[in-house]
């Protein structure tokens, strides 16, 4: 597992977001979240039951007198009110695997860095792979000896059919009724409209947090003269002759889609980043996501 860990996110990194807090700006009512005060009246905390102790638990919630007795630690667990679920959508599409490095592993490092700053402050993180559909997913809560097996289940997603955000996005509001922070890591690249579905599941009440991936060569292609193109996604080829200008006019139409994904995620209450997977990742966490307010 060791060696999982390494290849995926590096200890180093890990050590700097022990100080981050994910955050959420919307009134869930009823839902409060580890970190977050609750705005909300609720039963108060009732005590439940005893568990194991694990590495990284809070040691203010030991038993110290059974421990006393048993020499063994045992954590106090106690009822609050239901948690702001964090929930991540990580795009497994064909396309994700494009790029240097690809998108595919910055996506998995990225979720993977948010599970543990999640993980670390006692949220729910649910790791929800989609492509055309939402495929199985993982449900880690509790501290951060939950992380490896979310690493684990991170390093063995392999990539999925061609996007369909649609229909991921009307399966997610069928599967996850309770609202909460959806977190989107995607390039958003998808021959229809991507937009009204991310619409779709603000109207049912998810906060937005869309970070939009991108290769160099999505952006900017640095080809010129005659392409034969084929889609990653859908096989379809194209031949068409590129030079500087047709490079211009092609980066102004892809910033003018990237604004559109802010657009709805703001206009929603949301928030949004967009960045070239050659930032490294934790430039691109302590920079400009952490410009976001995401975390903190």
């Amino acid at each position: 597992m060791g060696q999982v860990q390494q290849s995926l996110i590096d200890g180093k990194l890990l050590e700097k977001l022990e100080r981050l807090t994910i955050r959420w700006r919307k009134s869930f009512p009823g839902l409060v979240g580890g970190h977050n005060l609750s705005r909300f009246p609720g039963p108060g905390i009732e005590f439940l039951d005893h568990r194991n102790f694990h590495h990284g638990d809070d040691l203010r919630a030991v038993n110290w007198r059974a421990y006393m007795r048993l020499e063994k630690l045992f954590l106090k667990m106690f009822q609050v009110e239901p948690r702001v679920p964090v929930r991540m959508l990580v795009d497994v599409s064909p396309s994700m695997q494009t790029g240097e490095p690809a998108k595919f592993l910055y996506a998995k490092q990225l979720a993977a860095a948010l599970a543990y700053v999640g993980l670390v402050r006692l949220d729910t993180i649910c790791l929800q792979p989609f492509s055309d559909r939402l495929y199985d997913a993982f449900l880690a809560g509790g501290g951060r000896h939950r992380f490896m097996p979310a690493v684990d289940f991170l390093e063995q997603l392999q990539p999925g059919a061609p996007t369909n955000f649609l229909a991921a996005a009307r399966q997610f509001i069928a599967t996850y009724p309770q609202r909460g922070l959806l977190i989107v890591v995607s390039d958003f690249l998808d021959d229809a409209d991507c937009v009204k579905p991310l619409q779709y599941l603000a109207e049912f009440g998810h906060e937005l947090l869309l970070l939009q991936l991108w290769a160099d060569e999505d952006r900017t292609p640095p080809w010129d003269g005659e392409l034969d193109l084929e889609d990653a996604e859908t096989g379809s080829k194209l031949t068409l002759n590129f030079d500087e200008g047709s490079r211009a006019d092609y980066v102004v139409e892809f910033d003018r889609y990237c604004a559109r994904l802010e657009d709805v995620a703001v206009r929603n209450g949301g928030r949004y980043c967009g960045f070239s997977t050659s930032l490294p990742l934790e430039e691109a966490i302590f920079g400009p996501i952490i410009q976001t307010r995401t975390v903190m």
